[in-house]
């Protein structure tokens, strides 16, 4: 573990540092969860920062690794981009937190929409440069990775970028929950619907492709065919627990009462 923190804070240490805020955040929101009563939605307000800064923080630490591979690459208008968006985002979502109020889907005064339609955009350029990252490792050669590792990171960006998008499909909504008004059913910490469709579930296992199906065709499989029908099948594990979402069915049916 020591070899992994030393080997990515001396391939970025912008984002490495970066995303080290984001778990030490994590960290101090989940504490607040525990002393500060705050709540939107039935559910602790600390707890969406908390797993926004954990996120962001994978997503550092992951972009830190990958463009450390690419040539020609621009990787300094990179990182600041990723830390100015995303600073943006983490601190407007706790400050909202702090007052027990919706970051997300939040229009009930001009500012609101104004500050959430910037989070879009916020989003929407970090998603779009990391499918500019992804074109990069296709047209790129490789010779001193092993080919299954290359496509895995071609792949899990490919899921990443479409499932990031699908964020447009709540968005567009104003609710993340299909059948009922963002309901929050506090599914362990990540709070996925247990009675209604949760368009995040799709949302949460789609984007995190970027680092599953890396890990486990780095150390797992070790084959190209073997890595392609892992993405395949997770693609469809994805679109399946959409499809599943939009049907307003939760992914995990809560145990009815006798």
């Amino acid at each position: 573990m020591m070899y992994f923190i030393q080997e990515l804070k001396n391939r970025n240490e912008i984002l490495f540092f970066f995303g080290s805020f984001c778990f030490i955040l994590s960290i101090i929101f989940l504490i607040l969860t525990r002393i500060h009563a705050v709540y939107v939605h039935q559910v602790n307000a600390w707890f969406k920062p908390f797993k926004f800064a954990v996120s962001l923080g994978i997503y550092s630490w992951t972009m830190a690794w990958y463009c450390y591979y690419l040539s020609g690459f621009n990787v300094s208008l990179f990182n600041w981009t990723v830390v100015f968006l995303w600073s943006f985002e983490i601190i407007y979502i706790a400050l909202q937190a702090s007052k027990g109020q919706l970051s997300h889907y939040n229009i009930s005064t001009p500012v609101y929409t104004l500050l959430y339609t910037c989070m879009a955009i916020a989003a929407t350029v970090v998603t779009v440069y990391t499918a500019y990252i992804g074109y990069l490792f296709f047209i790129q050669e490789f010779p001193d990775l092993p080919s299954h590792y290359v496509w895995a990171i071609r792949l899990g960006i490919v899921l990443f970028v479409i499932f990031s998008f699908e964020g447009f499909a709540m968005g567009s909504r104003l609710n993340h929950s299909v059948g009922g008004l963002n309901d929050n059913s506090n599914w362990f910490i990540l709070g996925w619907s247990k009675t209604v469709g949760d368009l995040r579930v799709s949302h949460f296992i789609g984007m995190h492709a970027m680092q599953v199906l890396p890990l486990v065709s780095f150390y797992i499989l070790k084959s190209t065919s073997f890595t392609v029908a892992l993405a395949i099948l997770y693609a469809l594990l994805s679109v399946a627990t959409l499809v599943q979402a939009l049907c307003g069915r939760p992914v995990l049916q809560a145990k009815k009462l006798q």
